[in-house]
């Protein structure tokens, strides 16, 4: 079992930067692949990024170069890097886990956090 605690959403100028955190909370086997997820108002939920337990990462294409994923294994953490803001990046944005390889946000995840609300105006 994993459960996740997403941080860090706030209001932001477009060309802003913002860190969003999720900590993480169960057994690591659970947690092996960890993505990124987000939903904006009245669109589906897209993931954007994800990261495996060995440290490769996978990107969507509205994101790449942009966000960088990482985790701190120490501190059971997950980190998204969002530089470049734009206002279609407004969204609630959600980690999550699964103990499923492959990694890719493209796959099921079968634990989620509540969620991080960004929003960012022009």
């Amino acid at each position: 079992q994993v459960q996740l605690m997403e941080s860090g959403g706030a209001s932001v100028q477009a060309g802003e930067s913002l860190r969003l955190s999720c900590a993480v909370y169960g057994d690591a086997h659970s947690s092996r692949c960890m993505g990124w997820f987000r939903q904006a108002p009245g669109k589906e939920r897209e993931g954007i990024a994800s990261i495996s337990s060995d440290g490769s990462t996978t990107y969507a294409a509205s994101v790449q170069s942009r966000f960088t994923v990482s985790k701190d294994n120490a501190k059971n953490t997950l980190f998204l890097q969002m530089n470049s803001l734009k206002p279609e990046d407004n969204a609630m944005y959600y980690c999550a886990a699964d103990p499923g390889l492959p990694c890719s946000w493209r796959y099921t995840f079968n634990y989620w956090g509540q969620g991080t609300q960004v929003t960012v105006s022009s």
